[in-house]
């Protein structure tokens, strides 16, 4: 059943527009339209490349050169690439009604878009061709992110409003982020993929993965209690508090066993704590309405997704446990999938829906390609945490599909909000 959000509505409805033609300057017209149209565009670019790297592993298809580690290409692309856009879109949408401030014209985050949707495909051409291209990449991408930032940090100046609390973790992961993708780049400069590793793994915990828990721990429980009148609003900080301090543990490992600290010892607590982290997470998902929200597609969206978040830290305690037990990690691409495709990306299919519906004049509700797009993205997240544990006689294959079915998810949902992005509201208001 696909019972949908309640939205108000006007006593009389605006005639549909005459003109539904795609144009470029319909893009301006929100930020959410801009932010999300150059986010989508990264993202269907980016599965694209890596199904096609996939292939070549395989032998299908030419491998063409390389200059820089195609994984580590592909992770930065997934974490650097096309979420800080939709953050982008979803922040300067949202996060002016947080703060009780006005918020920006498109044209005003021109920039900082522009510059991050020239960066990424300059990228993948750098991860092929030149280290230094992909360095340069990488500046072009922490200068529009340091835009961005810098204005939603004077959005947070401008506000008189009592709780800023959620716009401030924002604003610090923002702050990681930039320096992350500066680590980055001086990290390929210098020709040390341990210490480009170790950035990525800060912006994956320390930037993504802390707006996420905050923008979850707001919006989740405020967008169940308003569908669903009989689950009340229950968002106490201090669950705020362990979230982010579950995911500043992952973000800092590595630096700590870097400065000296018994890798091992770390191991042990690190996963005893993200066992308890994950049993948690679990818990919230039933205390928020998991139950409750299945009845409706777009809430089941969010509230699955972030049920991926309570499975990663499980397996990664798993298999951090073990590691301490017998030397070596269980799984840890297991653990990492579960979060970051299970959780970032089924938030990402949700959240993504849920804004241009509601500020695109739409039916707030997952319709059959979105729908669709979360359960393909849930077959892939599982074929890709058992690609982890399969032979090794099978894992190039596993891989190659699990790609398939990544771009089989994203690709045709992207396409058609790249569709809406360059279109007039069907219902005629602005926006």
């Amino acid at each position: 059943m696909n019972r949908h959000i309640p939205l108000a509505t006007a006593s009389a409805r605006p005639a549909p527009p005459a003109d539904a033609r795609w144009r470029w300057t319909h893009l301006l017209r929100a930020p959410h339209r801009l932010a999300f149209a150059g986010a989508t565009a990264v993202l269907v670019l980016g599965s694209l490349w890596w199904l096609w790297v996939q292939l070549a592993r395989l032998g299908w298809l030419p491998p063409g050169p390389l200059a820089v580690s195609p994984s580590l290409g592909h992770g930065v692309l997934m974490v650097h690439g096309f979420l800080p856009l939709f953050f982008i879109g979803f922040l300067f949408t949202a996060g002016p009604k947080w703060l009780g401030v006005a918020g920006p014209e498109a044209r005003a985050v021109l920039p900082s878009v522009a510059l991050q949707a020239i960066a990424w495909p300059l990228w993948l051409l750098g991860v092929h061709l030149s280290g230094w291209v992909a360095a340069l990449a990488l500046l072009l991408a922490a200068a529009g992110q340091a835009l961005a930032g810098t204005r939603f940090l004077g959005l947070l100046r401008a506000s008189e409003a009592d709780d800023t609390a959620h716009a401030r973790l924002v604003a610090l992961g923002w702050t990681i982020g930039v320096l992350s993708l500066l680590g980055l780049a001086a990290a390929l400069v210098q020709d040390e993929p341990e210490a480009a590793r170790r950035w990525l793994h800060t912006a994956l915990w320390g930037f993504v993965a802390l707006v996420y828990v905050t923008v979850v721990h707001r919006m989740v429980p405020f967008f169940t209690s308003s569908a669903l009148p009989l689950v009340r609003l229950w968002r106490p900080m201090w669950v705020l508090h362990a979230l982010v301090a579950t995911v500043a543990l992952k973000a800092l490992g590595p630096w700590l066993t870097l400065a000296g600290l018994d890798a091992s010892m770390w191991r042990a607590f690190e996963g005893f704590a993200m066992l308890v982290a994950g049993f948690v997470v679990l818990w919230l998902a039933f205390v928020w309405g998991l139950a409750q929200s299945l009845s409706i597609r777009l809430l089941a969206m969010l509230h699955l997704g972030f049920v991926w978040l309570g499975l990663g830290l499980l397996i990664d305690g798993v298999g951090q446990v073990w590691g301490w037990i017998s030397g070596v990690p269980l799984a840890p691409l297991a653990a990492l999938h579960a979060t970051t495709m299970g959780f970032l990306g089924s938030l990402m299919l949700a959240m993504v829906t849920r804004v241009s519906c509601g500020h695109g004049g739409r039916a707030l509700l997952a319709d059959r390609i979105s729908w669709w797009a979360f359960l393909v993205l849930q077959l892939a997240t599982l074929l890709r945490i058992a690609t982890a544990v399969a032979p090794p006689q099978w894992v190039g294959g596993l891989a190659a599909t699990t790609a398939g079915l990544w771009l089989l998810a994203v690709g045709p949902w992207g396409l058609r909000l790249l569709r809406w992005y360059g279109q007039v509201r069907p219902d005629g208001k602005p926006g």
